[in-house]
């Protein structure tokens, strides 16, 4: 059977190492037979590069795939640059964009009686292809809400979440598109200031059975439906 290599982002922050920990249990639980191990592109251990090694060496085939909202650089060029160096690698598409996220946002987001707009909050990239990705996440969550969506970023390329908050018309809620607690959603709760804040994905079983049917469509190497 083909591995399974999860490969996260990483984070010092406790809270976020137990998110991503959680979700991949949760991947295992749904495919016990499945041989799966997890690695991080920055801060944690195992570094992927080390990870994808070990693997190759051990069985002919795998699948990394990047427990990542977007496809920025990390996508592009970090886990690309591991499947030229490996044959029998692949590559799965990163989790978002997808309306499954966007029905997991509504759920964070609670009652919206009172909402007017909502600014999806989402880390942000150098790299154009992820803020593509964040706009059709925007489209999808707007259609999910029948109310505007704008969208405001914590780094990286295009506005800032205070000048969106700052310039947005109305009563205002913000969707938290970030996988777990961490430096980045502590950002957000002190830019938002008094706007309410949705808590971020977390280990949603939704996104365990996401993470898993992109590993799927990667084996058939056809896109997966959405």
């Amino acid at each position: 059977m083909t591995d399974l290599i999860a490969i996260a982002h990483g984070t010092a922050d406790p809270r976020g190492i137990r998110v991503v920990h959680d979700l991949v249990r949760q991947m295992a639980r749904l495919r016990p037979d499945l041989p799966m191990s997890l690695g991080f592109v920055d801060v944690d251990a195992p570094a992927m590069p080390g990870l994808v090694d070990r693997v190759m060496t051990d069985t002919p085939s795998a699948v990394i795939v990047p427990l990542l909202l977007s496809s920025g650089y990390h996508v592009h060029v970090d886990i690309a640059g591991q499947v030229e160096q490996h044959s029998g690698l692949t590559a799965a598409k990163a989790l978002g964009p997808h309306p499954l996220l966007a029905d997991i946002l509504v759920d964070r987001l609670g009652d919206l009686s009172r909402t007017d707009h909502v600014v999806l909050a989402a880390a942000g990239s150098s790299d154009p292809r992820a803020q593509a990705d964040c706009e059709r996440m925007a489209a999808y969550l707007q259609a999910r809400i029948h109310r505007p969506v704008s969208i405001g970023y914590l780094a990286g390329r295009g506005r800032r979440v205070p000048a969106v908050l700052a310039t947005t018309p109305g009563r205002l809620a913000v969707a938290n598109y970030l996988l777990a607690p961490g430096a980045f959603s502590d950002r957000l709760h002190r830019q938002a200031g008094s706007h309410r804040v949705s808590a971020p994905l977390g280990a949603d079983p939704r996104l365990a059975r996401l993470a898993l049917a992109r590993y799927d469509a990667a084996l058939r190497d056809v896109p997966l439906a959405v």
